[in-house]
């Protein structure tokens, strides 16, 4: 939450301005062309995000292919042609036949697989050989799986969209992985979802059905929420709406609740598209120049195209849910920039 205040207190401080004549044109051309509001769905943290801070092990297997199997059902029952972006240690983690079966899933018509680096690191903590090491390291079984069938992994997303934070390693970095063949994967929707996951598994392991539903009403509550807040903030700052991209984590709060997800952009004129086409729109050939701090893209675009946001008034997730996770031995909110991983 502090970032967030961090970046209201420098956009407000920014005078607005107009934007580039051509890139306007390019944006209302795109806008024009659209038959109505766009979004990809993109999924981190395959094989499995527990919710936990401890690490996966044998015994999670069962339960993460029940999640990626409920993800994968729903996808394909709505046409939603989702990324999924593999941690390559979660694989070795929970065993290398069921991650590699959950990855062979992913490999169907439709969907797609990316890079998320070997162990989840913070790039930001990390020197630029060791960073360029967990992008080699993180291709291991995603590279193997997609080369079956004469493909191999097109984009790489960093956790906590961290990507360097001096400008030094943020342009090796970006160098090095626009080298091996990737495209940055940006998202537009922060949900929180990570946090709501953590409350969620410890409820669960309590057997606490009461506060089960009420997690899964105010999470879904709140995800309707950071869209139309994400929207405006994009609609603002670029004049038009580009297609979305969702960030939600391989959990099971969200298998739990993924049909009621998607319902909450059909039910909203949503089309779902696949992450290339989302980045065909112009809004993403915008530079990536951010270093230290990782934001939903909106803020990103905001900033290079000098148009002030007040980043205060973005929505929350209630703070019983934080309670919740500290009552119950797991400590306050998300470790860094809130949940965005």
């Amino acid at each position: 939450m502090l970032i967030r205040w961090f970046f209201a207190a420098v956009f407000l401080i920014i005078l607005a301005k107009a934007a580039d004549p051509a890139s306007a044109k390019d944006m209302t051309d795109m806008a024009a062309s659209s038959t109505g509001p766009l979004v990809a769905f993109t999924v981190d943290d395959l094989p499995f995000a527990s919710g936990s801070a401890m690490p996966l092990t044998k015994d999670d297997a069962a339960t993460a292919r029940g999640v990626n199997r409920q993800l994968l059902q729903a996808f394909a029952r709505h046409k939603i042609p989702a990324t999924g972006f593999v941690n390559e240690q979660r694989i070795e983690q929970i065993g290398q036949p069921t991650g590699l079966a959950i990855l062979a899933a992913w490999i169907k018509p439709g969907f797609d697989l990316g890079n998320h680096l070997y162990s989840h690191p913070d790039v930001n903590m990390l020197t630029i050989e060791s960073a360029e090491m967990e992008i080699i390291r993180g291709e291991a079984s995603i590279a193997a799986v997609m080369a079956r069938g004469s493909r191999r992994p097109e984009y790489l997303r960093f956790p906590f969209s961290h990507t360097g934070e001096t400008k030094e390693k943020h342009d090796a970095i970006a160098a090095f992985m626009a080298a091996r063949g990737y495209r940055l994967a940006p998202c537009t929707i922060d949900n929180s979802d990570y946090d709501f996951a953590r409350a969620y598994r410890l409820a669960l392991d309590r057997g606490d059905r009461a506060t089960l539903a009420k997690i899964r009403a105010t999470y879904l509550a709140f995800t309707g929420s950071a869209l139309d807040w994400y929207t405006g903030l994009n609609s603002r700052v670029l004049g038009y709406e580009p297609p979305h991209i969702m960030l939600l984590h391989d959990s099971v709060l969200n298998a739990d609740t993924i049909e009621a997800t998607i319902a909450l952009f059909t039910q909203r004129g949503y089309r779902f598209i696949s992450l290339g086409q989302a980045l065909s729109d112009p809004a993403y050939a915008t530079p990536e120049t951010i270093t230290k701090y990782g934001p939903m893209w909106g803020y990103r675009w905001a900033r290079e195209r000098h148009v002030a946001i007040d980043g205060s008034a973005e929505p929350e997730p209630p703070g019983w849910i934080y309670d919740y996770i500290k009552n119950n031995g797991e400590g306050g909110p998300g470790i860094v920039e809130h949940s965005i991983r």
